[in-house]
């Protein structure tokens, strides 16, 4: 019996343009091209405008020049407000963002001066937070207070803008006596002496000193300097006035 075998036909190759695969890939890469030019090329998205508020003493121009205009998606802003924290120590807060398509907001809070911190003869302006930002002059800026530090190792040398130099219940107690003592007892302040975390001397413009605790009630405190003024030292002793110790009772002493 003959057997035939079947004839043997060669399977021709799908041509790989005819494949809906390649197809799909291709569209993928095309969007994927065309998103990254319009998102990251395109003019759509570069930085026009940027926007700043806040400021007062901090010319707008000198932020602008810090924030790069390139792409929006692309700009860093967590570096931009490290950059201008560090260059413009007066900035309190600042915070930055989008504004899509081609816009960055940047708005800032400036420190408000409360004091004058004075270091022998280098004097700053000092915010709520104990932190130096603005020198100044020898002469003292009206309306605020005067303070100055004993550190057991001398002077900071190496003092800089933006450093914090005072804790912030020492800057609160300070204003809070300043207030006390013009108001309550019509007693003006030449400056404060932060001598410890425990003492501040306030040295009147009559050149007798009083020694408060600001970690203790200013309002006792208060009330026994009211005491002392009232029942003990009229207005003609207070020429001989050294200083009165409010920290560990009413205690005065004269010349």
């Amino acid at each position: 019996m003959t057997r035939y075998r079947k004839p043997y036909r060669v399977k021709r190759k799908k041509s790989i343009l005819r494949s809906r695969l390649f197809w799909r890939i291709v569209l993928v890469l095309v969007f994927i091209g065309v998103s990254f030019y319009f998102i990251f090329l395109s003019p759509i998205f570069k930085i026009k405008k940027i926007d700043i508020s806040g400021n007062q003493e901090i010319q707008t121009e000198d932020i602008k020049s810090m924030i790069k205009t390139g792409n929006i998606f692309l700009a860093d802003l967590g570096m931009a407000k490290k950059i201008i924290s560090e260059k413009f120590p007066q900035i309190a807060l600042i915070d930055i963002e989008r504004k899509f398509p081609d816009k960055i907001i940047v708005r800032i809070e400036e420190r408000k001066a409360v004091a004058v911190f004075c270091q022998q003869d280098n004097c700053f302006l000092i915010d709520k937070e104990g932190v130096i930002f603005a020198p100044i002059r020898n002469d003292i800026s009206n309306g605020v207070i005067k303070i100055q530090k004993l550190d057991e190792d001398g002077p900071r040398p190496d003092l800089r803008l933006g450093d914090k130099v005072l804790e912030n219940n020492l800057i609160s107690s300070a204003l809070t006596i300043e207030s006390k003592l013009k108001d309550d007892f019509e007693i003006a302040i030449e400056e404060f002496l932060v001598v410890s975390n425990e003492r501040l001397n306030v040295k009147t413009d009559e050149s007798w000193e009083i020694y408060f605790d600001p970690t203790e009630d200013l309002n006792w405190q208060a009330t026994k300097l009211k005491a002392v003024l009232e029942q003990e030292i009229s207005r003609e002793r207070r020429k001989d006035l050294q200083y009165i110790e409010l920290r560990f009772g009413n205690l005065a002493s004269y010349k």
